[in-house]
């Protein structure tokens, strides 16, 4: 059994949080200025000491403290004097610095395809029936073999829809063109935001997220949010999508000694505000049924009222920094907040919310038989890593000496259904070649729409070598196209498909890596080909990795 992990100090000694029930969840709210970060800081490094993951998201800038240690000042002397604590042993934490926009760290990318319709239309801000139409757009894709890889994919994939709405029609139903049109301005707001740098390939292997260092600390990921906090519904979005792949990718283990990961949402509120109640009941769901594959999740935000109660209830170990009464409002928060406490006969809790000073916090884990403790007044711990902002050289510095280093940086833009469209649409104005008084050419091959290429149960192009579009190979009109060879019939294989296939040939071309931590990441050529597998399954399997959040589409 692991030793407990000291938070916070108080007349009785030691708060500390459970490293086996971490996996409760929990949450860290005050007002702004209470010492929010610092709490954040020492618990991320708490877990991390014990070789567990942490992913958090940087909203101010100076979490990237966490990647030096610390040093003694006047101001942290006088603290340790007046709560008669030693020094602490000053150390790094090991971290990995992640950007949406890769100025700051390690790029994050996600596809479209593998987003979804139901987290995109949030993000778009769609009303229902605009939704529709994208899940439609989506299905249309699907069928048809067309991959939605990028924003440009997306669009083209709208405009040609759009123009086919009437041949759509009668199989997949009515498509307003005043939907299509709201959903490409949409794009158009999101690119500008910084969409089209998080949309694409490589996409981010979550793998790269749950590693260890060689002396088995876990890796702490930090995305800078700063910038992206400009773009509240992409941020949001984002997390949202993180969340959902640990809960799809990771399998179910039930209560371990400690957590395989520990997931942050910093400005939780922005997750729940003017959440459509469908999606509310999902993060509610993911959120009571990740703990059994491992993932505890954090909530951070200034106010307990700005998390439902409904996932509020999940929450088992607290940290309540000040609140300011000044309003109705914050008065009834700090009621709320007191009364969701175990009550300590010895402490006014609503009373100690409005006094407490920085630094200082209400407190309560789970114990040992998963009971919350009565909630004491402390004093958080000092973190044995620098509080505040690294410089801009130690940050290069960090991020060159990652684990993942080189891995995201190259883009990937394969074929998929904007090349795919854009050949089609080349290939049709061309006139039909007169035949030859000597040779005739044979009749080129039909094109198929349902053979585009990668998609539901069709064999992707390969991320280095992809074919050409259906019928958009050029011939000589004087030249006689090539039979077709007559092909063997397939083997039978009792393997996975096409996607363990690749999965093979990956692992012949760049060795066996292994799982676990305390490795170095895939090469950007292995990488494209894991995105690329990634991207292959069957129809039901291609629906279901996007059914965690309820973008599963609906049987008409």
């Amino acid at each position: 059994m692991i030793n407990p992990l000291p938070i916070a100090t108080h007349s009785g000694g030691q708060l500390c949080l459970l490293p086996q029930l971490a996996n409760r969840h929990g949450c860290i709210t005050g007002a702004t200025g209470t010492g929010k970060t610092v709490t954040l800081q020492v618990l991320a490094q708490a877990l991390s000491d014990i070789g567990v993951p942490v992913f958090m998201a940087d909203v101010k800038g100076d979490l990237s403290g966490l990647g030096k240690a610390g040093s003694p000042s006047a101001k942290t002397a006088a603290r340790l004097a007046q709560l008669g604590l030693p020094e602490p042993a000053w150390a790094a934490a090991p971290v990995a610095f992640w950007d949406v926009y890769g100025e700051k760290g390690h790029p994050v990318r996600a596809t479209i395809s593998d987003m979804g319709p139901l987290m995109l239309a949030r993000m778009l801000n769609l009303n229902d029936t605009q939704q529709g139409v994208l899940q439609l757009v989506f299905k249309i894709a699907d069928d048809h073999g067309l991959l939605l890889l990028d924003t440009k994919d997306l669009r083209a994939m709208l405009q040609h829809v759009g123009e086919n709405a009437a041949q759509f029609k009668t199989e997949y139903g009515n498509i307003s063109a005043a939907s299509v049109g709201a959903i490409q301005r949409g794009l158009i707001a999101i690119d500008e935001q910084g969409g089209d740098q998080f949309f694409g390939e490589p996409m981010l292997n979550i793998e790269d997220w749950m590693q260890t260092d060689a002396q088995g600390r876990g890796i702490i990921n930090i995305l800078a949010a700063d910038r992206l906090m400009n773009a509240p519904r992409l941020y949001s979005t984002f997390l949202l999508w993180m969340l959902s792949e640990l809960f799809e990718h990771l399998p179910e283990v039930g209560d371990l000694d400690q957590p395989k990961m520990a997931f942050f949402f910093d400005e939780a509120h922005l997750l729940f505000d003017e959440a459509p109640k469908p999606l509310l009941q999902k993060i509610e769901q993911v959120v009571r049924l990740i703990r059994s594959k491992g993932v505890g999740v954090y909530f951070v935000t200034q106010n307990p009222l700005d998390i439902p109660d409904t996932v509020l209830g999940q929450l088992g170990n607290r940290v309540q920094h000040a609140l300011r009464a000044y309003t109705p409002r914050d008065q009834k928060a700090v009621t709320a907040a007191a009364e969701t406490f175990r009550p300590n006969p010895m402490l006014n809790t609503a009373k100690a919310i409005t006094e407490l000073g920085v630094g200082e916090a209400l407190v309560s884990f789970l114990d040992e038989k998963g009971r919350p403790n009565v909630v004491e007044r402390g004093y958080v711990l000092t973190p044995a890593s620098q509080i505040g902002p690294v410089t801009d050289d130690e940050r290069r510095a960090l991020i060159a000496s990652s684990l993942v280093a080189g891995v995201y940086e190259q883009v990937i833009d394969r074929e998929s259904a904007y090349e795919r469209l854009k050949g089609r649409a080349v290939q049709q104005p061309q006139a039909a070649p007169q035949a030859s008084p000597q040779t005739a050419p044979a009749p080129a091959a039909p094109v198929d729409d349902n053979a585009w290429g990668a998609s539901a149960g069709r064999s992707a192009p390969s991320p280095t070598t992809a074919s050409r579009p259906a019928g958009g190979a050029r011939m000589s009109p004087r030249q006689p196209q090539p039979q077709p060879q007559q092909q063997p019939a397939p083997q039978q294989n009792d393997g996975g498909g096409l996607g363990d296939l690749l999965k093979d040939a990956a692992g012949g071309i760049f060795g066996n890596g292994g799982g676990g931590g305390n490795r170095r990441s895939d090469s950007p050529l292995q990488a494209m080909v894991k995105s690329a597998a990634r991207s292959i399954g069957s129809q039901v399997g291609r629906e279901l990795i996007r059914g965690v959040l309820g973008s599963l589409m609906k049987k008409r």
